[in-house]
Formats: structure tokens, C-alpha cells, sequence
């Protein structure tokens, strides 16, 4: 159960400063001098506050010297300094005694134990990214081009109806079935789309994998030096980067490096290819990149699925062909590239990661690294093992499914407080550059579409075929829309960077996988839509403060979620209508409207229920 926001705020205030400066984050580069303020409401009846800072890596806690200091318009204030600390994750426990008992102190996200971080004193993420939108595309299902003539496989399927939904999917959830047939997208089609693209403020694509595989989602590579001839091949790749330097936009690619198809030039467990691959031979150049148990059909895969052998990281061969000065990352951030989203990045071994990051970040100090990490990145534990993403040395962000999941309850329930809890969580546990550049999305390649998921349409029970052919009830739709663009202003304006799955500006729908996977609806946009994504595209890019601006929670009870980014407040409402006032006058930059003088003099503004405004102090 999450403790309530504004029940914590309302006998207890957390205040931190680094080096005399404020602070929002608990995360700091090694060295810095950390003060702490402590105050807690008399009516809580307080005495003997005590706490302590627990070293993760150590298994010991610090002493925490607290001193009281003064009472201050009915709080007791408490200060501390936190021991100087190596780099790592410490976690910070306080409480105090009352005639009911011991009772914990409450941080700022309504919680009873803070995070914090040391990391490296020069980390920093790319500049960039910060202030941009990124576009997620499966390339196969965005835009076909006359000008790519497709050179289709043997053991491929083409589909040449774009508009009537997925033909292929297996009898139910979690059957194997073959992810073979095609409908001619291409980066040749993207090219064509990037006018479009930056019309809505996107300045980075973010593409499923490119690298030569059987399956059309390509997670099963192949080879990781050559770019599907199915997409356009490496020539197309080359025009859709030198496009993409022109109108001064990135490009991110899906690096599979935790495993590779079983039908690959590693593996060739089917001798599809010329190389002797580790399955035909233990003499194979590749063997010592899987884990046999028995060779050669008994070794380790990804989940159990057999067509994806799950690769050994600590292959000195492997990770010198991935990450050495000549490997696969360098060869692509050389080419142009701006960075690699990390496949299940969970199981990719921190020594991986560091070899990664160096060899990318020598070529391009600017490109970037992004994780696939489902939960809070700052605290996760993987196969046992702390993980050490924002230390500095590792990922530059994460693919942010908690502020999705918190985004989703708050449009469907109206409960802001936990909407509250999540977002400063993740603010205060993350190194502010890392929250600057974190990917804030709502919907991939691996959840429903998210107009399905707002539409609250229980579709559980329906089998694949019966999936295959669904389409939204009208009123259903119309509410799911309603919701979405209270989630996109949310996803556009709080921290981190917005990233759009392909489709979902123009309504695209779609249930469980892969039936989120439909071709784009040309023809068929929800124009509206379109513009709204347009309208805070343009907000975005030409506010600084939803750049890289602090952000703090001003009110978060009723259904209305307030929030400052530096001298800009963004305000949505799921409750009842609303009136926010100000001494000052003030107008929302959404609607152009202006705030009211009332008779007392004060500036009012009404914000009606599922209503959103941005205000510039």
C-alpha cells in the first residue's frame, strides 16, 4: 500500500542541499557535501529522532548525527550531514518515538526510505536528447517505398493487404508460432516520413532491430554487421542517417546483445548459413559464446524459447566482437548512429555495460545508452546482484514503465497521490541528468496500445483469432482518446523525454502481441489527434524549462495534479472543476486563455474536469 502524498507532506517537510544549493534529487557526484533538514509537525507528538544511512555495497550502516535545531511554525527542525560517501546506493531510514510508539519519517514521495546515490563526478548524459521527442518504429509495419524493390527471403512470408490487420499470430498467448511474414516497411519508407516526423517535434528515432534475422520483429539476429536486405540494407541505412544529420535529428538502434536467432551465422542451428556456427561444431569460432549443458540441442535460451540461444558475457570473444574498438557498437556509432537501446539490459553483465559504454562514448561523447529495465533502475537487483546503471559508468537511462504505469492509473482513477509518489520517487532516486534524458513512453512493442488499455475494455478472454478481427466499441474509443491526451501532456511535460510507438498520434489500436504490431493507418489518422501531439510537440521544443528544468509537486489531492518545471507550472485536473488562483496574472499556453481578476484582486483560472494548462510564471 502507498502511503499518502499529502498526508506526508502534511507533517513532514524534507529539505537537501549539495554544496549549499538546493537540492530535489538524492543523487550526487562523489564528493559533495550533503546537508539534511528534518522537520516534523508538533502534533506528531516526536521525540529521540534518530536515523541511519545504509551502505548497499558494504552491508553496514553509517551513524547519521541528527541535532535539533529549532521550532519552526509548529515543526520540530532537525539537521544532519551525510558521511562522505564512496560511489554507490546508500538508503536513508529515520524515525522517532512518540508515547504511541516508534514511528517512521516520511520523504517527500511518501515513503519511509530515501535512495541515494554517489556516481561519478563528470557523468552526464547527452545534450541532445534533453528538450526532444523521441519516435519508436517497427520498421516493417511504418511506410513501404517504391524506391526500395524488396529482395524477399526464402523463408518469408509477404503480406500485400497493408490496412486489414495481422494474419498470422499463434492459437493463444505464449504458442510458438513463426513471426515470418512481412509488409514491406523499409528505412527507405521511413526517409520519406521524416518531414512528417519533425512536423510533430520529433528529433529522435528509436527503430526495433535492423541487423539481418528470420523473424519480422528481429530479435532473433542473425548477424549483427549486416542491416536486413528486407529493410533496404546498409545503403539504406547510410541515406536515412545522412537525412536524418540534415533536419539535425538522432537515430537509436535496438541492440539484441543478451542473445542471437538460433538460426544466425553464431549458431546456424538449422545450416542455413556458410559459417560453422556453435551448434554444428564445438571447433566453431562461436562455441564458447552459449552455454551447453549437452551439445548440442540441450543449451541455455532467453525464457525457454529455443530459436533464441542466449549468449555468454563473459566471452572474452564475444564481448570483444560487440564491444571492441572494431566490434559491432563501434562499427555503427562510426557509421553515424547515435546510441543503441539495450535489450533486457537486465541481463547483460555490468562488465558488459562498462565496455560498452567506454567504447561508444570514446568515439561519440554524446551517444547515448538506454536499458531496458521494467522497474525503479536506481534500486534494481538482477540474478542477485545489485545493478550499477547510474553510477556513472554505465547507462545514460532506462525505458520508464513505472511513470507509464503511475500515468495510466492517474487518467483511469483520478488518484493523483500515487501519481505523486511515483514521479517524485523517480526524480529523487535518479541523477538529475539521467531524469532529463529518461525514455517517458506509453506504449511499445510489448504492451497493449495504449488507447486499448485506456479504454478499460476487458479483452482478456478473447482468443487471438478472435483479437485479430477487434476493434473498439465507439464510446469506448472516444473515452479512451479523452484519457490519452491527458497522458501525453503528462508523458510531454513531465521529466525525461517523451517517446511516441509509432501509430499511437494517429489512434492506431491493437491488443496483446502482435496485434500492437498493425501496419501505421494511412488514410485513416485521427487528425485531431495528430495535432494535439502537434500542439505540445511545438509547447515542448520551445519551452526551456521542460528542457531540463527541476521539477516539484505543488498539489496532488482530488484528482488534480500540479507541478512545477522551473518558472513553468503544468496543471491536469481528473476531478471536479477547479480554480486556480495567483496574485499575479497568468495565461495558460494550451487554450491562450487568460486568467480572471476577481473582485478580491486575485487572478483565477478554471480548470475543468480532464482539463490540462500549462502556465508561465
Amino acid at each position: 500500500m502507498t502511503p499518502n502524498f499529502n498526508y506526508s507532506r502534511q507533517y513532514f517537510r524534507f529539505e537537501m542541499e549539495s554544496n549549499g544549493k538546493k537540492q530535489l534529487s538524492a543523487a550526487f557526484p562523489e564528493g559533495s557535501e550533503i546537508k539534511l533538514t528534518f522537520k516534523i509537525s508538533r502534533r506528531k507528538g516526536a521525540f529521540n529522532f534518530r536515523g541511519e544511512l545504509y551502505d548497499d555495497a558494504k552491508c553496514a550502516p553509517l551513524p547519521l548525527n541528527i541535532s535539533w535545531i529549532s521550532n519552526e511554525y509548529g515543526f520540530d527542525v532537525y539537521t544532519a550531514t551525510l558521511p562522505t560517501s564512496e560511489i554507490g546506493i546508500y538508503f536513508l531510514r529515520c524515525g522517532y518515538d512518540t508515547d504511541h510508539g516508534y514511528e517512521p519519517f516520511l520523504f517527500p514521495d511518501g515513503m519511509d526510505v530515501m535512495n541515494v546515490t554517489f556516481h561519478s563526478p563528470d557523468f552526464k548524459t547527452p545534450s541532445w536528447l534533453k528538450g526532444g521527442i523521441m519516435y519508436q518504429i517497427f520498421v516493417d509495419r511504418f511506410a513501404k517505398s517504391e524506391k526500395h524493390e524488396i529482395k524477399q527471403k526464402t523463408r518469408t512470408v509477404m503480406i500485400d493487404d497493408w490496412e486489414n490487420g495481422i494474419p498470422q499470430f499463434p492459437e493463444k498467448p505464449g504458442d510458438a508460432f513463426a513471426n515470418n511474414c512481412f509488409f514491406g516497411g523499409s528505412l527507405y519508407g521511413i526517409i520519406e516520413k521524416l518531414d512528417y516526423l519533425a512536423s510533430l517535434g520529433v528529433n529522435t528515432l528509436y527503430l526495433n532491430p535492423i541487423f539481418d534475422a528470420a523473424s519480422n520483429h528481429k530479435y532473433d539476429t542473425a548477424d549483427y554487421m549486416t542491416v536486413d536486405e528486407m529493410f533496404g540494407g546498409e545503403e539504406a541505412l547510410d541515406e536515412l542517417i545522412s537525412e536524418l544529420k540534415k533536419r539535425d535529428m538522432h537515430l537509436i538502434l535496438d541492440g539484441v546483445f543478451n542473445h542471437t536467432g538460433a538460426d544466425s551465422i553464431y549458431f546456424n542451428k538449422f545450416g542455413n548459413y556458410d559459417s560453422v556456427g556453435a551448434y554444428q561444431s564445438k571447433n566453431s569460432p562461436y562455441y564458447d559464446w552459449f552455454d551447453f549443458k549437452k551439445h548440442p540441442d540441450d543449451y541455455n535460451c532467453w525464457w525457454g524459447v529455443k530459436i533464441l540461444p542466449c549468449l555468454k558475457k563473459d566471452s572474452a570473444g564475444f564481448r570483444e566482437y560487440i564491444c571492441g574498438k572494431g566490434g559491432v557498437a563501434a562499427h555503427y556509432i562510426k557509421k553515424g548512429v547515435d546510441g543503441f537501446r539495450l535489450d533486457v539490459a537486465d541481463e547483460l553483465s555490468n562488465e558488459f555495460l562498462y565496455e560498452l559504454r567506454d567504447t561508444i562514448k570514446e568515439i561519440d561523447p554524446e551517444a547515448v545508452l538506454y536499458g531496458e529495465v521494467w522497474e525503479d533502475a536506481s534500486e534494481k537487483v538482477a540474478y542477485g546482484n545489485r545493478r550499477k546503471y547510474f553510477f556513472g559508468h554505465q547507462l545514460d537511462g532506462v525505458m520508464n514503465y513505472p511513470l507509464r504505469d503511475a500515468i495510466i492509473n492517474y487518467v483511469t482513477t483520478a488518484e493523483s497521490e500515487f501519481l505523486a509518489s511515483v514521479s517524485s520517487s523517480l526524480y529523487m532516486h535518479y541523477p538529475k541528468c539521467v531524469s532529463d534524458v529518461q525514455m517517458n513512453l506509453l506504449g511499445t512493442h510489448d504492451t497493449e496500445r495504449i488507447l486499448n488499455v485506456l479504454s478499460s475494455e476487458n479483452t482478456s478472454a478473447l482468443t487471438n483469432r478472435q483479437l485479430s478481427r477487434y476493434r473498439l466499441p465507439k464510446a469506448s474509443r472516444a473515452k479512451a482518446i479523452r484519457l490519452l491526451k491527458l497522458a501525453v501532456f503528462l508523458n510531454y511535460t513531465l521529466p525525461g523525454v517523451p517517446c511516441v510507438y509509432y501509430g499511437d498520434e494517429a489512434g492506431m489500436e491493437g491488443g496483446r502481441d502482435p496485434f500492437n504490431r498493425m501496419p501505421y493507418p494511412y488514410g485513416k489518422e485521427d487528425t485531431p489527434l495528430i495535432d494535439f501531439y502537434r500542439t505540445l510537440g511545438k509547447i515542448r521544443t520551445e519551452n526551456k524549462d521542460l528542457r531540463d528544468g527541476s521539477f516539484e509537486i505543488l498539489t496532488a489531492e482530488g484528482g488534480l495534479f500540479v507541478f512545477t518545471r522551473n518558472n513553468t507550472v503544468c496543471a491536469c485536473n481528473r476531478g471536479e472543476t477547479q480554480i486556480l488562483t495567483s496574485g499575479k496574472t497568468f495565461k495558460d499556453i494550451i487554450s491562450g486563455k487568460n486568467a480572471v481578476q476577481d473582485k478580491s484582486g486575485q487572478f483565477v483560472y478554471t480548470l475543468e474536469t480532464d482539463g490540462i494548462a500549462i502556465f508561465k510564471k
